[in-house]
């Protein structure tokens, strides 16, 4: 973040011990601890809720996009109003085969067993 060097810190560090003093400086050391930790709070409460916006606009943006997707599909196959009154059975065309709309297939019959004809 902030670009020091470690020569810099030093000089800052020799200065410090010169204008506080040793007596006082691991004093002065951990106030400036607690307001670093403070500021790092800060921003990262900051940064959280920045995050938060960032990803709730990314929500609002998504579910137009899915709004207008569902609009376009709706207009392309619109739904048979006969569907809904009468089930999903009575919106199918009358030609339509049997696999089409659930319907069993009518199976051939079964010829006659040779004891019952022999019966007859």
């Amino acid at each position: 973040m902030f670009d020091i060097a470690s020569s810099e810190l030093l000089l800052v560090v020799l200065v410090a011990l010169l204008v506080i003093g040793p007596k006082d400086l691991p004093k002065a050391l951990r106030v400036v601890g607690k307001w670093v930790g403070k500021a790092r709070g800060v921003a990262a409460h900051f940064r959280s809720g920045f995050d938060e916006m960032v990803r709730q606009s990314e929500i609002e943006e998504l579910e137009k996009k899915w709004k207008a997707e569902n609009e376009r599909i709706m207009r392309e196959h619109p739904a048979d109003p006969r569907a809904d009154v009468l089930g999903d059975d009575a919106a199918a065309p009358a030609d339509a085969p049997a696999a089409a709309t659930g319907a069993q297939p009518e199976l051939p019959m079964d010829p006659p067993s040779t004891e019952a004809a022999a019966k007859a």
